[in-house]
C-alpha cells in the first residue's frame, strides 16, 4: 500500500514538512460562501429609530466606539477566541478611549452617566463579549474604589487604571458561594499596620494578570464583609487560570488563592463595612451586563443580515426564503423590546427610584430573549453557525456565562419575584424530620 506522498513514513519524516506547518486556510477565499465577521457588517438592527433618542455627544460616543470595535478587535478576535488568550495588544488603543471605568467619577475618569455607559458597553458586545467583560470587570473595580474608598485611594489608584496602565479585578465569588455571596469565607484578620486575608475566590475576571485586586473578606472582629485592595506581587496570592471555557474565552478567569496575604491599613477600604455596602457598585454592574446581550444581539442580527443576502440556495440568496425571514423579524423585534428596557433601567437608575427588582428582571428578561435570538441566528447560518469566523457561534457561548454572571436567570428571577408580594423565597423549604411510622 502506497502512502500519498504529504504523509509521514516510519521514521516520522515527511516529504513535505510545509504541508503540516503551513498557516490555516482563509475562510473568505478557501470557501468564498460569505463575508466572514473579521470584516464586520454595518449596523442595521436599529428599527425603531432609538439612535434619535440619544444626545449628541452619546452618538458621537457611539460611533467612536463601534468603529474602534470593528476596525481593531473584529479582525482578531476569532484567533484569540480560540486560542482562550487576552489580546493585550489592543489595551493602549482602548485606552485612547476614554471609556474604562465608565460612570467612575476622580482623577482622569470618564464619569459617564449610567446611560452613556451602557450605550458603550452595548457597541463593545456588539463586535466582542470578551472585551466587554473585560473592561466591565475593570471598571467595577474601579468603581469600588471610587465610591467606597478614601480620597487618598482615590487619588492613588484611579488614574492609572482610568488610562489601563494598571488592570484591575473584583473578587467577591468563592468555591462555595456563588449565587449565595453574602455567606463569605475569606476572612480578615487585624494585624498590627494591617489585616492578614486567609481564604478563596473563584471565577474571578482579569485575576490573572490585574495589578489591583478588589477582594472582600469577613473581619474576624466584627463578623461584617469588608473590602481591601491587594496588590498583584503579594506575598501568599496566587491566582490560577480557569481552563476549557465554552464562552468569553478570551476572558482570563482564575482562581485566587490568599494564603497569609498582609494587607496594609491604608489599602483597606473604608466604605466598604458591610455586604449592603456592596450594593452601591451592584446596582450599577447589574444595568450595565443588561446591556451586554442587546449588544450580543444586535451584531449577531447584523452578521445574519448581510449572510443571508450573501449566502445562496435553490437559486436564490437565503433571505429570500419567508421562514428566514419570519426569524429576523422575530429577532429584530427581541432588540427593540431588549432595548426599550434596558433604556428604561437606566432612566430609572438616574432618578434614583431603581430597585434590586428592577435591575434583576431587566438583567434576567434581556439575556433569555438574547437568548432566543442568539439561537435564531444559530439556526439561519446552517452549517456556518458553528464556526466562530461567522461571529454567530461565538456570540452563542459567549452568551451563556452572560445569562449565568451577575446573578443567574433563576436568582434574579427571584429577586423580581420577592419585591412582587413581599415574601423571600430564597430558602429552601425544611425537610420534616418525623417519622412515618
Amino acid at each position: 500500500m502506497t502512502l500519498h506522498s504529504n504523509f509521514q513514513d516510519e521514521t516520522g519524516k515527511s516529504d513535505n514538512p510545509s504541508y503540516f506547518n503551513s498557516p490555516p486556510l482563509d475562510v473568505s477565499v478557501a470557501f468564498p460562501q460569505a463575508t466572514p465577521a473579521s470584516v464586520f457588517p454595518p449596523s442595521v438592527s436599529d428599527y425603531y429609530q432609538f439612535d434619535d433618542l440619544l444626545s449628541p455627544e452619546e452618538q458621537t460616543l457611539r460611533k467612536k466606539v463601534r468603529a474602534f470595535m470593528e476596525k481593531e478587535v473584529a479582525p482578531i478576535m476569532a484567533e484569540y477566541w480560540e486560542k482562550a488568550e487576552f489580546p493585550f495588544e489592543i489595551v493602549p488603543k482602548l485606552a485612547h478611549l476614554g471609556i474604562a471605568g465608565y460612570t467612575t467619577k476622580g482623577p482622569g475618569c470618564p464619569g459617564l452617566s449610567v446611560t452613556t455607559s451602557a450605550i458603550a458597553n452595548a457597541e463593545v458586545a456588539r463586535v466582542d463579549a470578551s472585551v466587554s467583560t473585560f473592561l466591565l470587570v475593570h471598571s467595577v473595580g474601579m468603581l469600588t474604589i471610587a465610591l467606597c474608598g478614601s480620597e487618598e485611594q482615590r487619588q492613588k489608584y484611579l488614574l492609572p487604571l482610568a488610562q489601563l496602565k494598571t488592570i484591575a479585578c473584583w473578587a467577591l465569588t468563592e468555591p462555595d458561594y456563588g449565587s449565595d455571596a453574602s455567606h463569605v469565607n475569606t476572612t480578615a484578620r487585624k494585624v498590627d499596620g494591617g489585616w492578614i486575608l486567609d481564604g478563596q475566590k473563584r471565577w474571578i475576571g482579569n485575576s490573572t494578570f490585574a495589578d489591583v485586586l478588589v477582594i472582600f473578606a469577613r473581619n474576624t472582629t466584627t463578623n461584617q464583609i469588608n473590602g481591601y485592595i491587594v496588590k498583584k506581587d503579594s506575598p501568599g496570592l496566587t491566582s490560577t487560570k480557569i481552563a476549557n471555557k465554552i464562552g468569553v474565552r478570551m476572558v482570563q478567569n482564575g482562581d485566587i488563592l490568599l494564603k497569609n496575604v498582609f494587607v496594609p491599613d491604608e489599602d483597606r477600604l473604608p466604605g466598604l463595612n458591610s455586604f449592603l455596602d456592596t450594593s452601591k457598585v451592584l446596582d450599577v454592574s447589574r444595568v450595565m451586563v443588561a446591556w451586554q446581550p442587546i449588544g450580543i444581539s444586535m451584531g449577531v442580527y447584523d452578521m445574519c443580515l448581510r449572510y443571508l443576502k450573501e449566502r445562496k440556495q435553490f437559486g436564490a440568496p437565503l433571505a429570500a426564503f419567508q421562514i428566514n425571514q419570519q426569524k429576523l423579524a422575530i429577532m429584530l423585534g427581541n432588540i427593540q423590546a431588549m432595548t426599550l428596557v434596558g433604556w428604561r433601567l437606566c432612566k430609572l437608575y438616574d432618578k434614583g427610584t431603581m430597585t434590586a427588582g428592577h435591575a434583576s428582571l431587566g438583567k434576567s428578561w434581556i439575556t433569555l430573549r438574547a437568548r432566543e435570538t442568539v439561537a435564531l441566528g444559530r439556526e439561519l447560518l446552517g452549517g456556518n453557525g458553528i464556526l466562530a469566523d461567522f461571529l454567530v457561534a461565538k456570540a452563542f457561548c459567549d452568551l451563556e456565562p452572560i445569562y449565568t454572571y451577575e446573578g443567574t436567570y433563576d436568582i434574579n428571577s427571584l429577586v423580581t419575584g420577592r419585591e412582587i408580594p413581599g415574601i423571600a423565597s430564597f430558602k429552601a423549604s425544611t425537610t420534616s424530620k418525623r417519622s412515618r411510622l
